[in-house]
């Protein structure tokens, strides 16, 4: 059977929010992809499979990137001194012009790619730039890397540089159709995603064509939502009759769940930070994921979202890196990250909404992300075998320390940088 094996290990997970699911020295068992469970003493009907042996090895479920813009990872690290509207205007916007270059593209995607291939990340949801060469490019590469994402062309039409706005709504909807259609039968781990970059830099006319492609295609939405202050009051500005920012993208049909048309569009929206309860009500209703970017908030001085409040109402949520607000494109630093601002908002903000704890945090990065993908984010019986090994002897300890200060010290000081051992998605084993 393709893709069928055995792992053996220190298999560390959650399969709920708030508790660690921890076995040691046991078998994780793949059948064409998907995962059987995990078991103390192997079936004997899984005997005669191929048995991956990694002895005291850590073995996590793949992290999951909700939210990451692959042009942007070249300047990751560098011009962190600007909130969100200038950021973009002086440093993002300038850098996704080159992408009109297929080469500069092929030599900074493919960086992009291998970086990806190299952490512990398995699944991502990914912005491309407005260029349709490039955007195909880069799908190409992820393709061939054996990761599973979605990729986006992104759609813009005003308010961005000359070079980087389509020339109209119609333009910018025709080439989304042509991407669309030139893709979609082309790879098997690599799908296209509708990708409104954000209102802003969305019209109307070009709104009510993506709702239209979206409603002929089926395809799922990412963009952004509620991430600063000043973008809030611009949205508010374009769209004075509409009481809160996410009602714009539900104007078009393009925010979650639509009973009014019967319609389930699956739909991620990244930051969050500053969304009213009446956005998050509709975020709620409609089965909209958040991706929480806490890098990104914390390095374009957005602010905190409320994770805690977020979880507490039952919202569908993951981690996003998004490189390059974010600055670093391990999952396991937006863990941390996390965690983290979750305690500045309850020190700072409001004491009566208590900080994320670690299971909830490793959640987030693998079953709440993986949500959307389907069943991903566990090693559970049914769920697709995403599977990262990691062998924690390179960060040495006095003491003998049990699974779970393993998997906590794993997380915070950065394995995933330093010694993953394999990595595998959908149980194909990823060459890094």
């Amino acid at each position: 059977m393709k893709n069928s094996f055995v792992m053996k290990g220190n298999i560390c997970q959650t399969v709920t929010p708030t508790e660690l699911d921890l076995h040691g020295n046991a078998y994780a068992v793949c059948i064409d992809g998907i995962s059987k469970g995990v078991f103390d003493v192997l079936p004997e009907e899984y005997a005669a499979l191929p048995l991956y042996d990694y002895g005291d090895a850590l073995i996590f479920p793949g992290m999951v990137d909700l939210h990451v813009h692959a042009p942007q990872y070249a300047f990751r690290g560098m011009c962190m001194d600007l909130e969100l509207m200038d950021w973009l205007n002086q440093y993002t916007f300038p850098e996704e012009e080159k992408y009109e270059d297929l080469n500069y593209a092929e030599k900074a995607y493919g960086m992009f790619v291998d970086a990806l291939k190299k952490g512990a990340t398995t699944r991502a949801c990914i912005f491309a730039t407005r260029h349709r060469p490039a955007t195909e490019l880069l799908m190409k590469l992820m393709e061939e890397s054996g990761l599973i994402s979605f990729v986006g062309k992104v759609n813009m039409d005003r308010e961005a540089s000359e070079a980087l706005t389509e020339e109209s709504a119609e333009i910018s909807a025709d080439t989304t159709v042509e991407w669309i259609n030139a893709v979609k039968d082309n790879f098997q781990n690599t799908r296209p995603i509708l990708t409104p970059r954000f209102i802003p830099c969305c019209t109307d006319q070009l709104m009510e064509k993506l709702r239209q492609i979206q409603m002929a295609c089926g395809i799922p939405v990412q963009s952004h939502l509620s991430e600063s202050k000043g973008e809030i009051d611009f949205v508010k500005f374009l769209h004075p009759d509409d009481p809160f920012y996410g009602d714009v993208y539900n104007d078009y049909d393009l925010f979650g769940k639509n009973d009014d048309i019967d319609t389930d569009v699956r739909t991620v929206m990244a930051h969050c930070v500053w969304s009213t309860e009446e956005e998050v009500s509709l975020m709620r209703k409609n089965g909209v994921f958040v991706a929480h970017c806490p890098a990104s908030n914390m390095n374009l001085t957005s602010g905190i979202a409320p994770i805690r409040k977020y979880l507490d109402l039952g919202l569908n949520i993951g981690l996003g890196s998004d490189i390059a607000g974010g600055h670093s494109d391990s999952i396991f630093r937006a863990i941390t990250d996390a965690i983290q601002v979750s305690k500045m908002y309850f020190r700072m903000v409001d004491e009566s909404v208590r900080p994320l704890i670690f299971p909830e945090a490793f959640y987030l990065a693998t079953m709440g992300g993986g949500a959307f993908f389907g069943k991903v984010g566990c090693f559970e019986k049914g769920y697709e075998f995403d599977a990262v090994v990691l062998d924690d002897r390179v960060l040495p300890h006095p003491q003998s320390l049990n699974l779970a200060q393993r998997m906590e010290r794993a997380v915070y000081l950065g394995l995933d940088e330093k010694n993953i051992t394999a990595k595998y998605a959908a149980g194909k084993r990823i060459q890094i």
